[in-house]
């Protein structure tokens, strides 16, 4: 929110796929860090594909690391027992 986004598009994000307020490059990253975030769920050739058609080499790599980083975060957290700090307030 600091780099500003909009709290009613961060409140939107569990329906990028639909919502308008997110263009196809910011779907597809949304849907590149569900993918990896989601057990089960693969990258698959034609994610990475569409991944790379709207992301540098290096801008897929950071956002690969961005994502991953905030999954070790959530399950490092749950783990030692770290609530939320009411930054991500979710309705």
């Amino acid at each position: 929110m600091q780099a500003g986004a909009a709290v009613e598009k961060i409140q939107e994000v569990p329906r990028f796929r639909e919502s308008p307020l997110f263009d196809e490059r910011e779907r597809v990253a949304l849907e590149f860090a569900e993918r990896m975030t989601i057990t089960g769920e693969k990258v698959d050739d034609e994610l990475f594909a569409r991944v790379r058609r709207h992301f540098s080499e290096a801008e897929t790599v950071e956002l690969a690391a961005t994502a991953a980083l905030e999954n070790f975060r959530s399950k490092f957290n749950t783990a030692l027992g770290i609530e939320a700090q009411g930054f991500c307030v979710r309705p």
